[in-house]
Protein backbone atom coordinates (compact mmCIF):
# COMPACT_ATOMS: atom_id res chain seq x y z
CA UNK A 1 0.00 0.00 0.00
CA UNK A 2 1.45 3.53 -0.90
CA UNK A 3 0.32 6.52 1.05
CA UNK A 4 0.17 10.16 -1.07
CA UNK A 5 -0.99 13.02 1.22
CA UNK A 6 -1.65 15.96 -0.89
CA UNK A 7 -2.60 13.31 -3.66
CA UNK A 8 -5.54 15.57 -5.22
CA UNK A 9 -2.70 18.34 -5.81
CA UNK A 10 -0.47 19.54 -8.71
CA UNK A 11 2.60 17.11 -7.39
CA UNK A 12 0.65 14.18 -5.92
CA UNK A 13 -1.83 13.93 -8.90
CA UNK A 14 0.98 13.36 -11.23
CA UNK A 15 2.64 11.25 -9.07
CA UNK A 16 -1.05 9.49 -8.53
CA UNK A 17 -0.90 8.97 -12.59
CA UNK A 18 2.68 7.77 -13.01
CA UNK A 19 2.04 4.95 -10.40
CA UNK A 20 -1.16 4.10 -12.21
CA UNK A 21 0.56 3.75 -15.12
CA UNK A 22 3.16 1.68 -13.27
CA UNK A 23 0.13 -1.09 -12.72
CA UNK A 24 0.14 0.24 -8.87
CA UNK A 25 -4.02 0.51 -7.60
CA UNK A 26 -4.01 0.39 -3.90
CA UNK A 27 -3.07 3.70 -3.63
CA UNK A 28 -4.38 6.00 -0.17
CA UNK A 29 -4.92 9.51 -0.96
CA UNK A 30 -4.75 11.89 1.93
CA UNK A 31 -5.83 15.57 0.69
CA UNK A 32 -8.67 18.49 1.90
CA UNK A 33 -11.22 18.63 -0.80
CA UNK A 34 -12.61 21.27 0.77
CA UNK A 35 -11.62 23.08 -2.78
CA UNK A 36 -13.91 20.53 -4.87
CA UNK A 37 -12.72 21.72 -7.94
CA UNK A 38 -9.14 19.70 -7.04
CA UNK A 39 -11.11 15.89 -8.16
CA UNK A 40 -10.71 16.84 -11.83
CA UNK A 41 -6.96 16.39 -11.24
CA UNK A 42 -7.36 12.84 -9.67
CA UNK A 43 -11.00 11.99 -11.81
CA UNK A 44 -8.67 10.00 -14.26
CA UNK A 45 -6.42 8.43 -11.42
CA UNK A 46 -7.33 4.92 -10.11
CA UNK A 47 -7.30 4.67 -6.18
CA UNK A 48 -8.23 2.06 -2.99
CA UNK A 49 -9.05 4.76 -0.09
CA UNK A 50 -9.19 8.15 0.51
CA UNK A 51 -8.70 10.09 3.71
CA UNK A 52 -9.59 13.79 4.64
CA UNK A 53 -6.11 15.19 6.40
CA UNK A 54 -7.82 15.83 9.69
CA UNK A 55 -8.28 11.96 9.37
CA UNK A 56 -5.39 11.13 8.69
CA UNK A 57 -3.64 12.97 11.35
CA UNK A 58 -5.94 11.47 13.60
CA UNK A 59 -5.36 7.79 12.46
CA UNK A 60 -1.11 8.02 12.79
CA UNK A 61 -1.91 9.61 15.94
CA UNK A 62 -3.79 6.45 17.18
CA UNK A 63 -1.24 4.12 15.56
CA UNK A 64 -3.88 1.81 14.52
CA UNK A 65 -3.03 -1.34 11.96
CA UNK A 66 -2.69 0.88 8.99
CA UNK A 67 1.32 0.93 9.71
CA UNK A 68 1.46 -2.31 8.97
CA UNK A 69 0.04 -2.27 5.41
CA UNK A 70 1.65 0.61 3.93
CA UNK A 71 5.00 0.05 1.84
CA UNK A 72 5.70 4.02 1.36
CA UNK A 73 4.11 7.43 2.32
CA UNK A 74 4.71 10.25 -0.61
CA UNK A 75 4.14 13.21 2.06
CA UNK A 76 3.44 16.35 -0.25
CA UNK A 77 0.69 17.51 1.47
CA UNK A 78 1.39 21.44 2.55
CA UNK A 79 0.16 25.17 2.56
CA UNK A 80 2.15 26.04 -0.43
CA UNK A 81 0.98 29.89 -0.87
CA UNK A 82 3.90 32.27 -0.39
CA UNK A 83 2.04 34.61 0.23
CA UNK A 84 0.00 32.98 3.17
CA UNK A 85 1.71 35.04 6.07
CA UNK A 86 -0.60 33.57 9.21
CA UNK A 87 2.31 31.64 10.84
CA UNK A 88 0.45 29.29 12.99
CA UNK A 89 -1.57 28.28 9.77
CA UNK A 90 1.74 27.30 8.16
CA UNK A 91 3.11 25.89 10.84
CA UNK A 92 0.24 23.53 11.89
CA UNK A 93 0.06 22.58 8.20
CA UNK A 94 3.65 22.00 7.02
CA UNK A 95 5.34 21.42 10.10
CA UNK A 96 3.00 19.61 12.71
CA UNK A 97 1.82 17.46 10.07
CA UNK A 98 5.19 16.64 8.82
CA UNK A 99 6.43 15.66 12.00
CA UNK A 100 3.62 13.36 12.75
CA UNK A 101 3.98 11.74 9.77
CA UNK A 102 7.62 11.66 10.10
CA UNK A 103 7.05 9.99 13.36
CA UNK A 104 4.65 7.60 12.16
CA UNK A 105 6.72 6.53 9.10
CA UNK A 106 9.88 5.78 11.56
CA UNK A 107 7.90 4.06 14.16
CA UNK A 108 6.89 1.86 11.57
CA UNK A 109 9.55 1.45 9.54
CA UNK A 110 7.70 3.16 6.59
CA UNK A 111 9.67 4.95 3.63
CA UNK A 112 9.13 8.69 4.11
CA UNK A 113 9.43 10.79 0.69
CA UNK A 114 8.76 14.38 1.56
CA UNK A 115 7.95 17.81 0.00
CA UNK A 116 10.85 20.56 1.10
CA UNK A 117 11.52 23.52 -0.93
CA UNK A 118 14.26 25.54 -2.84
CA UNK A 119 12.08 28.77 -0.57
CA UNK A 120 14.23 27.85 1.86
CA UNK A 121 17.45 29.28 0.48
CA UNK A 122 16.03 32.52 -0.19
CA UNK A 123 17.29 35.38 -2.24
CA UNK A 124 21.05 33.91 -1.80
CA UNK A 125 23.14 32.98 -4.22
CA UNK A 126 24.07 29.25 -3.37
CA UNK A 127 21.41 26.47 -3.78
CA UNK A 128 23.42 23.93 -1.63
CA UNK A 129 21.44 21.73 0.73
CA UNK A 130 23.64 23.24 3.52
CA UNK A 131 22.86 25.07 6.61
CA UNK A 132 25.10 28.31 5.64
CA UNK A 133 23.10 28.43 2.11
CA UNK A 134 19.20 28.53 3.76
CA UNK A 135 17.81 31.62 4.55
CA UNK A 136 14.20 31.81 4.11
CA UNK A 137 12.07 35.35 3.26
CA UNK A 138 8.65 34.20 4.03
CA UNK A 139 6.62 32.06 6.77
CA UNK A 140 6.34 29.26 4.10
CA UNK A 141 10.12 28.88 3.72
CA UNK A 142 10.57 28.95 7.05
CA UNK A 143 7.95 25.92 7.72
CA UNK A 144 9.99 24.21 4.99
CA UNK A 145 13.19 24.70 6.89
CA UNK A 146 11.76 24.08 10.31
CA UNK A 147 10.63 20.30 9.65
CA UNK A 148 14.42 19.92 7.39
CA UNK A 149 15.63 20.57 10.27
CA UNK A 150 14.02 18.73 12.83
CA UNK A 151 14.79 15.62 9.92
CA UNK A 152 18.30 16.15 10.27
CA UNK A 153 18.50 15.70 13.80
CA UNK A 154 16.86 13.23 13.93
CA UNK A 155 18.37 10.87 10.56
CA UNK A 156 20.65 9.23 12.82
CA UNK A 157 18.17 7.59 14.93
CA UNK A 158 16.31 5.95 12.54
CA UNK A 159 16.73 2.65 10.33
CA UNK A 160 14.20 3.47 7.57
CA UNK A 161 14.56 6.07 4.32
CA UNK A 162 13.88 9.27 5.19
CA UNK A 163 14.13 11.76 2.24
CA UNK A 164 13.45 15.18 1.76
CA UNK A 165 13.10 16.80 -2.29
CA UNK A 166 13.30 20.69 -1.97
CA UNK A 167 11.16 21.17 -5.32
CA UNK A 168 12.33 24.36 -6.92
CA UNK A 169 10.17 26.16 -9.80
CA UNK A 170 7.56 23.25 -11.04
CA UNK A 171 5.40 23.80 -13.55
CA UNK A 172 3.15 21.26 -15.98
CA UNK A 173 -0.19 19.85 -15.93
CA UNK A 174 -2.70 19.69 -12.84
CA UNK A 175 -1.43 22.84 -11.92
CA UNK A 176 -4.90 25.00 -12.71
CA UNK A 177 -6.57 24.74 -9.14
CA UNK A 178 -3.93 26.90 -7.80
CA UNK A 179 -4.99 30.48 -9.33
CA UNK A 180 -2.72 32.64 -8.56
CA UNK A 181 -0.15 30.22 -7.30
CA UNK A 182 0.34 28.62 -10.50
CA UNK A 183 3.39 28.65 -12.71
CA UNK A 184 4.65 31.21 -14.62
CA UNK A 185 3.88 29.16 -17.90
CA UNK A 186 0.41 28.41 -16.87
CA UNK A 187 -0.21 32.08 -16.18
CA UNK A 188 1.43 33.48 -19.19
CA UNK A 189 -0.48 30.85 -21.46
CA UNK A 190 -3.92 32.56 -19.94
CA UNK A 191 -3.25 35.44 -20.81
CA UNK A 192 -2.00 34.52 -24.34
CA UNK A 193 -5.71 32.68 -24.94
CA UNK A 194 -7.09 36.42 -23.65
CA UNK A 195 -5.55 38.82 -24.22
CA UNK A 196 -2.34 37.86 -26.84
CA UNK A 197 -0.14 39.95 -24.41
CA UNK A 198 2.45 38.61 -22.12
CA UNK A 199 3.33 40.52 -18.82
CA UNK A 200 6.13 40.01 -16.84
CA UNK A 201 7.69 42.00 -14.22
CA UNK A 202 10.52 45.04 -15.19
CA UNK A 203 13.70 44.64 -13.94
CA UNK A 204 14.53 44.07 -9.87
CA UNK A 205 17.54 42.88 -8.16
CA UNK A 206 20.09 43.84 -10.59
CA UNK A 207 18.34 41.80 -13.47
CA UNK A 208 17.22 43.46 -16.32
CA UNK A 209 12.94 43.39 -17.67
CA UNK A 210 12.47 40.17 -17.59
CA UNK A 211 15.52 38.58 -17.08
CA UNK A 212 14.98 36.82 -13.28
CA UNK A 213 16.16 33.37 -13.22
CA UNK A 214 14.82 30.79 -11.55
CA UNK A 215 15.38 27.00 -11.82
CA UNK A 216 11.85 25.83 -14.11
CA UNK A 217 11.27 22.24 -13.50
CA UNK A 218 8.72 19.98 -15.38
CA UNK A 219 6.37 17.86 -13.14
CA UNK A 220 7.35 14.53 -14.97
CA UNK A 221 11.14 14.94 -13.93
CA UNK A 222 9.98 16.07 -10.52
CA UNK A 223 7.87 13.40 -10.36
CA UNK A 224 10.56 10.66 -11.49
CA UNK A 225 12.77 11.92 -9.03
CA UNK A 226 10.36 11.34 -6.13
CA UNK A 227 9.28 7.96 -7.35
CA UNK A 228 12.99 7.02 -7.45
CA UNK A 229 13.65 8.01 -4.24
CA UNK A 230 10.87 5.72 -2.43
CA UNK A 231 12.85 2.82 -3.86
CA UNK A 232 15.87 3.25 -2.10
CA UNK A 233 17.24 2.13 0.92
CA UNK A 234 17.71 3.90 3.96
CA UNK A 235 21.17 4.80 2.86
CA UNK A 236 19.97 7.32 0.81
CA UNK A 237 18.10 9.23 3.60
CA UNK A 238 18.94 13.03 3.47
CA UNK A 239 17.53 16.45 2.01
CA UNK A 240 18.18 16.94 -1.85
CA UNK A 241 17.95 19.28 -4.40
CA UNK A 242 15.09 18.47 -7.37
CA UNK A 243 15.85 20.96 -10.42
CA UNK A 244 17.06 21.07 -13.40
CA UNK A 245 20.62 22.58 -12.19
CA UNK A 246 20.12 25.39 -15.04
CA UNK A 247 18.84 28.57 -13.97
CA UNK A 248 16.64 30.19 -16.93
CA UNK A 249 14.72 33.69 -17.25
CA UNK A 250 11.25 34.17 -17.32
CA UNK A 251 11.40 36.16 -21.04
CA UNK A 252 12.33 32.45 -21.88
CA UNK A 253 9.27 31.03 -20.50
CA UNK A 254 7.20 33.73 -22.38
CA UNK A 255 9.27 33.16 -25.64
CA UNK A 256 8.17 29.38 -25.37
CA UNK A 257 4.57 30.34 -25.08
CA UNK A 258 5.30 32.66 -28.50
CA UNK A 259 6.50 30.01 -30.17
CA UNK A 260 3.86 27.62 -29.40
CA UNK A 261 1.19 30.04 -30.36
CA UNK A 262 2.63 31.32 -33.26
CA UNK A 263 2.28 35.10 -32.00
CA UNK A 264 2.20 36.88 -29.31
CA UNK A 265 4.51 39.86 -27.22
CA UNK A 266 5.52 40.79 -23.72
CA UNK A 267 4.77 43.72 -21.98
CA UNK A 268 6.63 44.36 -18.77
CA UNK A 269 4.88 45.85 -15.48
CA UNK A 270 6.12 47.69 -12.58
CA UNK A 271 7.63 45.48 -10.02
CA UNK A 272 5.33 45.52 -6.87
CA UNK A 273 7.60 47.28 -4.52
CA UNK A 274 5.71 44.90 -1.48
CA UNK A 275 7.55 41.97 -3.40
CA UNK A 276 11.13 43.02 -2.91
CA UNK A 277 12.10 41.85 0.43
CA UNK A 278 10.13 38.46 -0.10
CA UNK A 279 11.04 37.67 -3.71
CA UNK A 280 13.47 35.47 -4.67
CA UNK A 281 15.70 36.62 -8.40
CA UNK A 282 17.78 33.78 -8.84
CA UNK A 283 17.22 30.27 -7.47
CA UNK A 284 19.47 27.01 -9.19
CA UNK A 285 19.66 23.91 -7.84
CA UNK A 286 23.00 22.20 -6.63
CA UNK A 287 22.17 18.75 -8.14
CA UNK A 288 25.96 17.12 -6.47
CA UNK A 289 23.91 15.55 -4.08
CA UNK A 290 21.42 13.74 -5.98
CA UNK A 291 23.95 12.40 -8.40
CA UNK A 292 26.05 11.66 -5.37
CA UNK A 293 23.04 9.41 -4.58
CA UNK A 294 22.78 7.92 -7.83
CA UNK A 295 20.27 9.28 -10.03
CA UNK A 296 20.88 9.45 -13.01
CA UNK A 297 17.50 10.94 -15.02
CA UNK A 298 17.99 14.17 -17.06
CA UNK A 299 15.76 17.14 -16.76
CA UNK A 300 13.92 18.76 -19.41
CA UNK A 301 14.96 22.64 -20.71
CA UNK A 302 12.14 25.34 -20.18
CA UNK A 303 11.75 25.39 -24.32
CA UNK A 304 11.10 21.49 -23.86
CA UNK A 305 9.03 21.40 -21.16
CA UNK A 306 6.47 24.22 -22.16
CA UNK A 307 6.03 23.03 -25.29
CA UNK A 308 4.80 19.63 -23.59
CA UNK A 309 3.16 21.57 -21.42
CA UNK A 310 0.97 23.52 -23.60
CA UNK A 311 0.30 20.64 -25.72
CA UNK A 312 -1.30 19.12 -22.66
CA UNK A 313 -2.81 22.38 -21.34
CA UNK A 314 -4.26 23.18 -24.74
CA UNK A 315 -5.40 19.97 -26.00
Amino acid sequence: MIVVTGGAGFIGSNLLKKLNESGREDLIVVDDLTDGRKITNIADCTIADYLDKDEWRALIGSDRAVGRSVDCVYHLGACSDTAQWNGRTMMDTNFACSRATFDFCTRNGISLVYASSAAVYGNGKHFEEAPRCECPLNVYGYSKLAFDQYVRRRLGDIDSLVAGLRYFNVYGPREQHKGRMASVAWHLNDQMRSHSALRLFQGSHGFADGEQRRDFVYVDDVVDVTLWFGKQGPDKSGIYNCGTGRAETFNAVANAVIDWHGRGATEYREFPPELVASYQPFTQADLSRLRAAGYEGNFRSVADGVREYLNWLNS
